[in-house]
């Protein structure tokens, strides 16, 4: 089979202080399918960005393989830019500059021709909803109008693979939603779309398989269904008012309660059945007089799955990843 994206054995260090190299991704090997949305999600430090550079040629890669459309990184780097987007965080659009001037120039840069990048532009504009702020400078768009700009010019040149770094940070819950209503459509015009992201909401609404990716390793992976199936039972969070640390030893080897993990500020309690569990709960709290700021509960979420495999959650907003991450 022909994968739009196949990594082999992909590893990168870096010059590391006293201890050495720091081996922050260590051969990872995933595969992503033509017309496929993926979500590759990861917390601070866990080696995803550090993969998403090597992927689009911004890192070169120190050993294993990626081949994207068929054509090596490696290799052929140059070739694989011709048929790659790349959105990164930062976004990348002139703010001085009109959107029709951010697009024409961006064309023209990839070796179309006018004409081409014209038509381009046009038909992005209807795309992406583009059309009344087009002869507008791009400094007065708001955080979802730039975001589209920036989506356009990810794709103007029509590549197969387009990489979305964070794609909905900053913006607000509706802009988000638009943006989401976006990426589908790319995804129904047969793009593959491979995008990281701290929205576990974002994973869940567009993804068709996701990858969890801790200390450079892949450590979960799955359609997000799947991966919430491997949980069993319900999530009681408890939130007390002062120190986490002691509340696991309450807790463990009670019945019905099949798993305990702690956070800095919450113990996570995994269950056989919430309503039953929370009676007993709430007594053990009362007889060692702990107070509470919240209790909760739900069905299990990609949240907890993160959790599950990392110890952590991965909390919206989070900050970008530096050198290694």
């Amino acid at each position: 089979m022909s994968y739009a994206i196949e990594i082999i054995k992909l590893k990168k260090s870096f010059r590391g202080g006293k201890n050495g190299p720091v081996e922050a991704v260590k051969g990872v090997d995933l595969t992503v399918e033509p017309g496929e949305i993926f979500g590759f999600l990861g917390p601070n430090g866990a080696g995803k960005t550090t993969c998403l550079r090597m992927l689009t040629t911004l890192l070169p890669i120190d050993s294993g393989e990626a081949v994207i459309d068929g054509i090596s990184v490696k290799r052929q780097p140059g070739e694989v830019r011709r048929h790659i987007g790349y959105v990164g965080q930062m976004g990348g659009a002139d703010l001085e500059a009109t959107g029709r001037e951010n697009l024409m120039l961006s064309g023209r840069l990839y070796g179309m021709s006018k004409r081409d990048a014209a038509e381009q532009t046009e038909r992005l504009a209807d795309l992406l909803d583009l059309r009344e702020l087009i002869d507008r400078v791009a400094k007065t768009y708001s955080g979802g109008q730039r975001r589209r700009l920036e989506v356009a010019l990810g794709i103007l040149h029509r590549p197969r693979v387009l990489f979305l770094d964070e794609p909905s940070t900053g913006l607000d819950p509706q802009n988000r939603a638009g943006l989401w209503g976006h990426i589908k459509k790319l995804q129904a015009g047969g793009m593959t779309v491979f995008l990281t992201t701290h929205y576990l909401e974002e994973a869940d609404e567009l993804c068709g398989r996701i990858c969890i990716m801790d200390h450079g390793e892949i450590v979960a992976e799955g359609t997000p269904r799947a991966l919430k199936q491997q949980i069993s039972g319900d999530v009681v969070t408890i939130k007390p008012k002062r120190g986490a640390e002691d509340l696991p030893r309450l807790f463990d080897s009670r019945s019905g309660i099949l798993e305990v993990l702690t956070e800095e500020d919450a113990v996570t309690l995994y269950v056989e059945d919430g309503a039953r569990a929370l009676p007993e709960i709430f007594e053990v709290l009362k007889e060692n007089h702990i107070e509470l700021d919240a209790v909760t509960l739900s069905q299990p979420s990609l949240d907890d799955v993160f959790l599950k495999k990392t110890g952590r959650s991965l909390r919206d907003g989070g900050k970008g990843e530096g050198v290694g991450a």
